[in-house]
């Protein structure tokens, strides 16, 4: 028998049915020196969140995140709310001994993430651990695309472009849900999508950000109220109309710490676009293409061979990164595979003590180019330096 690790998770929507399968089926197909156990999932209504349990498969059922951290059977908590209680919820558990997995972005302010990145390094220093979850690392196509930029397959990085479309809430009577009010979400596309792309590239090239310059555009002002509604669907209309505080679309430009250029996009307004998010890195020897809306394929152009333009990478090979877990080679995995790998590096460093990636460091890093963007954008796009 292996060591069974205890799990609390806060929140059952969108996210947290993602996480829970990842929780439910990692062990079935990574080997991993400890056991998760899905011990207590914690949610603001006792009905709901039990219901939800029972379908997700929870042990048990809390009303107070609080009482989740304060109980003997968890070991790791996992948060799956808004942004705007991420810090005090990750502080808190890091405080009481308990290793931490944060949803993306990790707060809503650079002031709320410096405050966990701190309070995870003080953690890190008596053996507890923490990571934020950028999933989309964890695409066997994209972990491929880091493998070869480090191996100098690309040689030196000249260009990143990055781009993150959703066409989601182009009705213009869309509910005004969470995700559309900033004194939750933070920010709009920007934080949802664009944190996603930011640290993708980043991630890939392995270099950072070092100053961007932005606009930012909220396309419809008003939307209908509704009862009921979560981040991504609405619930029952109640007549009345409230303004949206963030942003439809950001696009900013950058620079890298290793000389490249960068552009970025997040939109949830590219109609007929559903979750397309893009990277292409061009460097001296070499390019890569990269579309999660063909999450298994890669295209890599060798500069030696300037007659062959961009080949396809089916990216399901036992040697690629994560696949050796799973099917046989030309059987593409899903969205869902992405959280299970994430669950499996997590759980991989904290049995054997060491850090894992991406950090609540990374993740402040990501917030800081945020900031970045939205001073820039409300100063007429002047050069704004991290």
């Amino acid at each position: 028998m292996k060591p069974l690790i205890g799990v609390g998770m806060v929140g059952y929507a969108f996210m947290g049915r993602t996480h829970s399968q990842a929780w439910r089926n990692v062990t079935a197909f990574f080997d991993l020196p400890v056991t998760p156990s899905m011990a207590v999932l914690a949610g603001r209504s006792r009905e709901r969140a039990a219901a939800a349990a029972a379908e997700l498969g929870w042990a048990a059922v809390e009303t107070d995140w609080r009482e989740l951290i304060r109980r003997d059977d968890v070991q790791l908590v996992d948060i799956c709310t808004p942004g705007d209680s991420h810090a005090e919820i990750a502080i808190a558990a890091l405080e009481a001994g308990k290793h931490v997995i944060c949803e993306k972005p990790l707060a809503n302010t650079v002031a709320e993430a410096e405050a966990m990145a701190e309070a995870a390094s003080e953690a890190a220093a008596r053996g507890v651990r923490s990571m934020v979850a950028f999933n989309y690392r964890r695409v066997p196509a994209i972990a491929l695309a880091r493998r070869f930029v480090a191996e100098g397959r690309l040689g030196e990085i000249r260009h990143v472009r990055a781009q993150y479309l959703q066409d989601w809430i182009v009705d213009p009577e869309f509910p005004l849900v969470w995700r559309l009010r900033k004194e939750q979400a933070g920010s709009g596309a920007l934080g949802d999508i664009g944190a996603h792309i930011v640290d993708a590239a980043q991630f890939v090239t392995g270099q950072l950000l070092t100053g961007v310059s932005a606009i930012t555009e909220t396309f419809v002002k008003e939307r209908p109220l509704a009862e009921d509604a979560d981040g991504l669907s609405g619930g029952s209309r109640t007549g009345g109309r409230g303004e949206v505080t963030v942003d439809d679309a950001a696009l900013f430009i950058g620079r890298f710490d290793g000389g490249a250029l960068g552009s970025f996009e997040a939109t949830r307004f590219a109609t007929g676009r559903k979750n397309a998010l893009r990277l292409e890195v061009n460097g001296s020897r070499g390019s890569l293409a990269f579309d999660f809306e063909a999450m298994n394929e890669l295209w890599f152009h060798d500069e030696t061979e300037p007659d062959a333009g961009f080949r396809r990478i089916l990216v399901t090979e036992p040697g690629h990164p994560y696949m050796e877990a799973w099917w046989p080679p030309g059987h593409g995995l899903g969205y869902e595979h992405t959280f299970t790998h994430e669950v499996r590096d997590f759980l991989a460093a904290v049995a054997a003590g060491t850090d894992p990636s991406p950090s609540f460091q990374d993740g402040l890093r990501v917030q800081r180019v945020l900031a970045a963007v939205e001073r820039s954008a409300a100063n007429d796009s002047r050069w704004t330096p991290l």
